[in-house]
């Protein structure tokens, strides 16, 4: 009897060990590694085409990154080309849809993202350069799937002038280790993201289906580099 129960400790043991073994640092290389590895480094840019589905409407929408910090979101209303928002490394602005005229952000809202500079195009690519803490959280279930959670702390933002930790939970899928949830907040409101149908896009992988707040995107095209119009990311000057 003695013998059995020993060897039931030692083969729980032996399952428990690859979870217990795992570390937020083992995940995330694992993460970059089965996506891309090291040719992530040599993204300067992209440019991600999607459809939003608003009120039975289906909206073009389309998403510039580059590795400098700069982002664009252009969307096609009415046969319009609108900038729904931009930063071009110093300034934020967005397009008021009353008035239709472009607005600055706060200068709070414009050093927030400047904060995001160093993060293209993942904050997980570079994180102990930035000098980001990650910790291993443990297991968790997420919709449906069996994951493995990180946590992930960047920069401080400042939030209506206090100073308020930046911190996101990465959920990794125990099989394919790329994230399919990140928990985290914006604007001091908590953010929820889901992310699926990764597909290869010149030996790098990226989610083609995601979903922020409830709102899905689908990607119908992720371009590696491409060529931009710098002027999209500039403020308007009449």
């Amino acid at each position: 009897m003695k013998l059995v129960k020993t060897l039931f400790i030692l083969a729980f043991v032996a399952i428990a060990m690859p979870l217990s073994a795992q570390t937020a640092d083992e995940i995330i290389s694992t993460y970059i590694e089965n996506t891309g590895g090291d040719a992530w480094n040599d993204v300067q840019a992209t440019k991600m085409s999607a459809t939003v589905n608003q009120g039975g409407m289906s909206i073009p929408v389309t998403v510039y990154n580059t590795k400098d910090g700069k982002q664009a979101v252009v969307i096609e209303f009415n046969g319009q080309k609108i900038t729904q928002m931009a930063f071009d490394g110093e300034t934020l602005w967005t397009t008021n849809f009353m008035s239709m005229k472009p607005e600055k952000a706060s200068e709070e809202m414009s050093n927030n993202m400047k904060l995001n500079n160093n993060d293209f195009p993942s904050p997980l690519l570079h994180y102990k350069e930035n000098g980001y803490e990650v910790e291993y959280i443990g297991t968790e279930t997420k919709d449906g799937a069996e994951t493995y959670k990180v946590k992930v702390v960047q920069e401080p933002v400042m939030m209506n002038g206090v100073e308020t930790p930046s911190i996101s939970y990465y959920y990794f899928d125990m099989d394919s280790y790329v994230p399919i949830a990140i928990e985290t907040t914006q604007m001091g409101q908590p953010i929820n993201i889901t992310m699926s149908d990764y597909q290869e896009v010149e030996g790098l992988y990226f989610p083609f289906a995601m979903s922020q707040a409830g709102q899905p995107f689908q990607m119908s095209e992720i371009v590696v580099n491409p060529e931009i119009d710098e002027t999209i990311f500039d403020f308007p000057v009449e």
